[in-house]
């Protein structure tokens, strides 16, 4: 399913499938090198983004292991500072995709403070960065911002409710 949202720029959004927020941790494994703990910060059914601290290639395959998932082979999309953009070989079928959000049902607060943090360090890190890396870094931090105020908003009509 094709996104066809406009972007804060006025572009149309290329991404075949919608992301969706999520904080999990998993390991990251590129060919016969030592796996890695990273933090899957959205997904897809095409792919995710990861925060990762090695440094790992464009081009690069690597197996990703996220809990709820079977091991992922994967292409690198994208590396930009510590985050890490990864696509699926074998795009996630719908209904998988559906039941590792639904497992997300709603982010923690720790979860939507750690969207906020992502946002402003990857802002910071955009108004530093080279004109190479200026449109991923800001694309991340808006992204990671609507994703928090999204997130929080559902969770306080959870607790207006409860």
């Amino acid at each position: 399913m094709a996104n066809s949202e406009k972007r804060s720029n006025g572009k149309t959004e290329r991404r075949r499938a919608s992301r969706a927020a999520l904080s999990l941790s998993a390991t990251m494994r590129e060919a016969s090198k030592t796996k890695v703990q990273v933090r899957v910060i959205d997904i897809s059914t095409h792919g995710c983004r990861i925060e990762c601290s090695s440094a790992v290639p464009v081009d690069a395959n690597v197996w990703l292991t996220v809990p709820g998932l079977e091991n992922q082979y994967c292409r690198v999309i994208w590396h930009c500072q510590e985050f890490v953009g990864i696509e699926f070989e074998n795009p996630l079928s719908q209904l998988v995709f559906d039941k590792l959000i639904a497992e997300q049902k709603q982010l923690p607060e720790e979860t939507i403070t750690e969207l906020r943090d992502i946002a402003s360090r990857t802002h910071w890190l955009a108004t530093q960065a080279d004109i190479a890396d200026i449109h991923i870094l800001a694309e991340l931090s808006r992204k990671c911002a609507v994703d928090a105020v999204v997130e929080g908003f559902k969770l306080s009509e959870t607790k207006r409710a409860g």
